[in-house]
């Protein structure tokens, strides 16, 4: 298999594609209503960081800096659901499903799975539970080694894992290949043979191979024609529901995330910046980077009735991860940004039952007025009541800024 660990950093495909992908209207649906909101999640990962260091040149090469990939992540997925993670091309969605996948290990953090702390696991105590957590990756024309047929290809993690008899390995791949919609005669064919949709099934039947609990889909369909795509999130959601597999599902096109994932989160130099059920996000978002990428997907009902969305267009590139602004990291591209927004980097707050932002201004670029934040994330006064100051971090680092605090009513720095 080629070796994805080395991939690029920064994802390849940042466009939106202009269509909706034809799949059923229950489907999300389906998969949120068998979901209990109070069991405990397959994945729990808490402030998972990536820095990966940048060398000078010369004989003696030294740490010069740090490339801030992924930057203290929060989020959970549920068992046997799935949750979406979206954003733009170097955002940090394919390192935060190598680092999941233990292809990258984390620089911090924490990544709960089934007891196992995944981030501080050597590489053999890893190499038991990568049964329970697979990849699929974003390009099939890449990821399937071309001297390999697909019988061995597909076999390669029974053989690994010693989990079935050499004997029976060949039926095994067989019955992989039927289940994702291949024929089983075809097993000793080459990679070559194939087309894109169906090397991206042969992925997915080297995913299953193993029954894992969790799937890290990396831009599974990206890669593909739209009638395709369709064919193969169709398969997915199929065998997501036959198996009751959990999906971490990276993707820049939004419209197949609201058709997949009940709970989406949204990435932003390396910084997750909003997060909430699906409905909430299309329909009530909250953080301006987030209303920004859906005003660039296309409306087709709105345009068939004579309407047309308000295109919000983001001024300038996205900043380097080498050296992100200070505060909050969208505020160069922000058209709302003020003097906080640069002093202080916004917490990822509860405004809802299933939604956090991380904004200054969330309550006032909400579709609808926000919920208030919640009294436990903030602080108290001497009666104990609750106070308008965020005490529960300290929001000011800086040399001079160690006795203000941002009043969260007038919007504005104070002192203590």
């Amino acid at each position: 298999m080629t070796d994805e660990s080395t991939a690029s950093l920064h994802e390849e495909h940042d466009g939106y594609l202009d269509h909706e992908v034809a799949l059923p209207s229950d489907s999300a649906a389906h998969v949120a209503s068998r979901l209990d909101p109070d069991a405990p999640p397959v994945l729990s990962v808490e402030d998972l960081k990536m820095y990966f260091p940048l060398k000078s040149g010369g004989m003696v090469r030294r740490t010069i800096g740090h490339v801030q990939a992924v930057d203290g992540i929060s989020f959970q997925v549920p068992k046997g659901g799935s949750l979406g993670l979206v954003g733009e091309s170097g955002c940090g969605k394919s390192t935060t499903g190598r680092l999941i996948t233990r292809l990258y290990k984390p620089t911090g953090g924490s990544m709960q799975f089934e007891g196992h702390d995944l981030a501080k696991l050597s590489n053999r105590e890893m190499k038991p539970l990568r049964r329970d957590v697979q990849m699929i990756f974003q390009d099939p024309y890449t990821s399937l080694n071309p001297r390999h047929t697909v019988g061995t290809i597909v076999g390669a993690p029974l053989s690994v894992h010693n989990v079935v008899p050499k004997k029976q390995i060949l039926s095994r791949v067989q019955e992989l290949l039927e289940v994702v919609g291949l024929n089983p005669e075809h097993y000793n064919r080459y990679p070559n043979e194939f087309s894109g949709g169906q090397r991206q099934r042969i992925g997915i039947a080297r995913a299953l191979t193993l029954n894992p609990k969790l799937l890290v889909a990396d831009e599974p369909v990206s890669a593909l024609d739209v009638s395709i795509q369709a064919q193969v999130i169709n398969l997915l959601q199929d065998l997501q529901k036959e198996f009751d597999i959990a999906f971490l599902f990276i993707a820049h096109d939004l419209a197949i995330v609201r058709h997949f994932c009940p709970e989406v989160a949204v990435m932003y130099l390396g910084k997750i910046v909003e997060i909430a059920d699906r409905d909430t996000i299309y329909s009530h978002s909250h953080h301006p980077y987030t209303q920004a990428l859906l005003s660039a997907v296309p409306d087709v009902k709105q345009a068939a009735l004579g309407g047309r969305r308000e295109r919000i267009r983001l001024e300038g590139d996205v900043p380097s991860p080498i050296n992100p602004p200070s505060g909050c990291r969208f505020r160069t591209r922000c058209q709302y940004a003020q003097e906080i927004c640069a002093k202080v980097e916004p917490p990822l707050l509860q405004i809802g039952k299933r939604h956090k932002v991380a904004c200054h201004f969330a309550g006032e670029l909400g579709a609808h007025p926000a919920t208030p934040v919640t009294a436990d994330l903030l602080g108290v006064d001497d009666q104990g009541s609750p106070s308008s100051k965020v005490t529960a971090t300290p929001l000011i680092t800086g040399p001079g800024y160690e006795d203000e605090w941002f009043d969260l009513k007038s919007k504005q720095l104070t002192s203590a």
